[in-house]
């Protein structure tokens, strides 16, 4: 381990070196990947020098326990900063391994996130709504800016689906282990006869795709304008501002309108589909690996069911980790921050458990 955090520390200065070449601050692409890596290299580095500190004073303060010379309060003041130091060691020591575990390469990028109401029809749309508002709400406590891409809206206020983006710095790392289905049982809005129902609705969690990861050939693109429905007055009637696009070879669908104009509505539509396509080319990947080797929580699976929300007891349970919480109505107010650092803690686990038995 050791030799590879000697390895990290020598990249780090040789990136902090070129960082300060004249000719890498004229090239904003090399210096952009640069600044991004030496982001990810810090704090390895930091934690790898904490280390070192430590270590030479545990061995300095071995060294002067040998010393018969020195006074009883001075050698018992030696003995502890000797104690200490080791202990220190052996903390740093198991926070590098976390460190030095393979990092996904998607958790600094914003995402999309898809719901769609799933078995239970109009109470499952109302709780695809439900679901909206609490990554809203989470998101905006994170500082992350949302965004509704396109929506289907029913009568009653819920959602058939609806996509949105969350934009900020560490979005996918927060919001990744949210894709699966989700269930709620509580009595209806619809139900006059007070029962408790159980329907499902299912989160896709996409991270966004950028130029570089996913190539797109305008040739397998086709491309629809059809008028959009819904509110929005007399300008949604009169123009024929939605977009639905087409990608050809694997039948991929999208469609927006929820923007004013229809040169908007593509960009976002083309945004989405990229997502789309790098996360069919990701899940591919993943199962690739996971026949290898199986380290984290869940599968990503958008058909596993990874979560209860059960309101007469108010728990919420995710079924991944036997975690269950009787927070629900915080939980919906977007205070997730235990619930998602337990899947953090969790997967994080899991992946040392494999890494120590390779």
């Amino acid at each position: 381990m050791f030799d590879k955090l000697q390895e990290v520390e020598n990249r780090y200065e040789e990136v902090n070196g070129l960082l300060c070449q004249p000719e890498v601050v004229a090239d904003m692409d090399r210096y952009t990947k640069l600044m991004k890596e030496m982001k990810q290299l810090t704090p390895v580095v930091e934690k790898f020098r904490e280390y070192k500190a430590a270590k030479e004073t545990n061995d300095d303060s071995r060294e002067m326990m040998n010393d018969s010379s020195l006074d009883d309060d001075f050698a018992q003041m030696v003995k502890e900063e000797f104690e200490q130091s080791r202990d220190d060691m052996e903390r740093i020591s198991e926070e590098l391994k976390i460190l030095l575990l393979p990092r996904d390469p998607n958790d600094d990028k914003n995402v999309i996130i898809e719901i769609r109401g799933g078995a239970g029809g109009e109470e499952s749309a109302l709780f695809a709504g439900v679901l909206y508002r609490m990554y809203s709400m989470y998101a905006e406590s994170k500082g992350f800016k949302t965004e509704v891409l396109s929506a289907s809206e029913t009568g009653l206020g819920g959602y058939k689906e609806i996509s949105f983006s969350v934009t900020g710095d560490g979005a996918y790392s927060r919001f990744k282990f949210e894709s699966g289905v989700h269930r709620v049982q509580r009595v209806p809005e619809t139900e006059s006869q007070g029962r408790i129902h159980t329907s499902t609705t299912t989160v896709a969690v996409l991270p966004e795709a950028e130029d570089v990861d996913i190539e797109i050939n305008e040739k397998d693109l086709q491309i629809d304008t059809f008028r959009s429905s819904g509110a929005g007055g007399q300008h949604i009637n009169k123009t024929s501002s939605a977009i639905r696009i087409t990608h050809i070879p694997t039948g991929t669908v999208v469609e927006c309108q929820d923007q004013r104009s229809q040169h908007q509505n593509k960009d976002k539509a083309m945004m989405v589909l990229r997502a789309r396509l790098y996360d069919a080319e990701k899940a591919k990947h993943d199962a690739e690996i996971a026949g290898e080797r199986k380290a984290q929580v869940g599968t990503g699976d958008r058909s596993e069911r990874i979560r209860t929300y059960n309101y007469p007891q108010g728990r919420v349970s995710d079924h991944r980790i036997n975690l269950t919480l009787y927070k629900l109505e915080q939980i919906l107010n977007g205070d997730m921050d235990e619930l998602i650092d337990a899947l953090i803690t969790a997967d994080t686990a899991e992946k040392l458990k494999a890494s120590n038995q390779e």
